[in-house]
């Protein structure tokens, strides 16, 4: 879990930190290191009532350790702790953070967008939608049902009316029912979801465009997941055709602290339209006076943000470009090829049965059982049983009638089912596979009987 080099290098690049303030007078903060000592041995000790979220074998949620390079870069800027909401508080962590939202602009085909980094993606929705909202004042926010909650909630905390879309079987947006729903005029802004985090689905973008551009709607793309597979090359036809289709839309959030190797919180929100930061457009009286360019507060509706996440974006972007056939791309690659051979694997289990096959790296799976409560049960007890093995795994709660497009014979004796899901996103989950699959084969095996 720890690896002595990182410290090395924390205490290299301080020492180099250190070189820049040479000039000052000298200066040492009071501080006890015995009770400093006594403090962290106790957070060390509570900190390890957490899951394994580093190790392949947590296959559970999509939370992905941040890259070594990232952890140093950021515990580094700690040490003068940047402020990247005015220049006189973040400096050169501010100018970092414009040069990061320029490598993700162009990974998206925008040369010159507006943007910024935020706390995750809630708060890089929310921008989005106040501004589609503003673009389009009094209408309504549509977004699939198998979207994530927070634009539910959005849309509710910004007062603009909203509808959720019913999904087919592969968990995309229903193209039919979206077109309906734009007939009636009210809609103004459509969100396409490219890697929903329940299923791994992505919107038929491409198709969304289409309809949107003949109702006049706006298209703001929800990539907080998904967003960085687009440098992958092992994605199918039809979902490479939703990345392809990518810088068409308005506004694209994407989150660098899930597939970006960085660490909580670090979200981005990306504006096609330049002329979208108007609507930012306000005064203060003591925060923007150190320079007459641009700050970034002016253009977010956050105020204090931490530099220090810039700093790490930065550095990772640094070491591993955005770019196809790159590293990162092959560890993108490795997440989607896993998640195939995982899903066939379960294919061919006498205990299990995988939904949809995965677009990206998320698997979602029912034991199987005569019915759907029976399955719900088994699920949770499989749940409960690989945890003790080691073997960390979500669940989902679905709409049986989704699960029935895939286990026809299923007796639906309850509205929803509960199902397994794992989210194999570590470089590393492929060459796990065995040992997931030898894991949950015993744990359902008992289950069953």
């Amino acid at each position: 879990m720890i690896n002595p080099a990182e410290l090395e290098l924390l205490q290299q690049a301080l020492a180099t930190l250190a070189k820049g303030f040479e000039k000052l007078p000298e200066f040492t903060p009071a501080f006890d290191a015995d009770a400093a000592s006594d403090v962290l041995q106790l957070v060390a000790e509570r900190m390890q009532d957490n899951y394994p979220y580093y190790h392949p074998q947590y296959a559970g949620q999509m939370l992905k350790p941040p890259h070594p390079v990232a952890r140093i870069a950021y515990a580094m800027s700690l040490w003068v702790n940047p402020n990247n909401h005015a220049l006189d508080g973040g400096k050169a962590s501010s100018a970092l953070e414009k040069e990061c939202i320029v490598e993700l602009g162009r990974m998206y085909g925008w040369d010159a967008p507006l943007g910024h980094l935020t706390g995750g993606g809630t708060m890089a929705n929310l921008e989005a939608l106040w501004v589609a909202g503003r673009r389009h004042p009094g209408k309504r926010v549509i977004a699939s049902q198998q979207a994530h909650y927070t634009h539910s909630r959005i849309s509710d905390v910004l007062g603009m009316p909203f509808s959720a879309v019913p999904v087919g079987d592969r968990g995309r947006m229903d193209l039919a029912a979206t077109e309906a729903m734009l007939e009636a005029g009210d809609v103004g802004t459509v969100v396409a979801t490219i890697g929903n985090t329940g299923l791994g689905a992505v919107d038929r973008l491409e198709e969304i465009l289409e309809l949107a551009d003949k109702y006049d709607a706006r298209v703001h793309a929800d990539a907080a997941y998904g967003g960085y597979f687009g440098l992958a090359s092992e994605l199918r036809d039809e979902t490479r055709a939703a990345y392809d289709s990518l810088p068409e839309v308005d506004s694209i959030v994407v989150d660098p602290h899930k597939h970006g190797l960085q660490p909580y919180g670090c979200g981005c929100v990306l504006f096609k339209n330049p002329d979208d930061g108007r609507f930012y457009k306000h005064d203060s009286p003591f925060t923007y006076f150190s320079s007459a360019e641009l700050h970034l507060g002016e253009i977010s509706l956050e105020c204090s943000r931490p530099g220090a996440a810039a700093v790490a974006l930065w550095a990772t972007q640094q070491m591993f470009p955005l770019e196809t056939r790159g590293q990162l791309a092959e560890w993108l690659d490795s997440g989607l090829l896993a998640a195939q051979e995982f899903w066939q694997r379960l294919t061919n289990s006498d205990y299990y049965q995988p939904l949809m096959r995965p677009e990206l790296d998320i698997v979602v799976y029912a034991v199987n059982a005569a019915n759907a409560k029976q399955a719900s049960d088994r699920a949770r007890r499989v749940f409960s049983l690989a945890a003790e093995n080691e073997l960390h795994l979500a669940m989902i709660e679905l709409p049986v009638d989704l699960v029935q497009a895939f286990l026809p014979e299923l007796e639906a004796d309850a509205k929803t089912m509960t199902c397994l899901r794992s989210v194999l996103m570590k470089p590393e989950h492929r060459t796990w596979i065995d040992k997931i699959m030898t894991i949950l084969e015993d744990c359902a095996a008992r289950v069953s009987g």
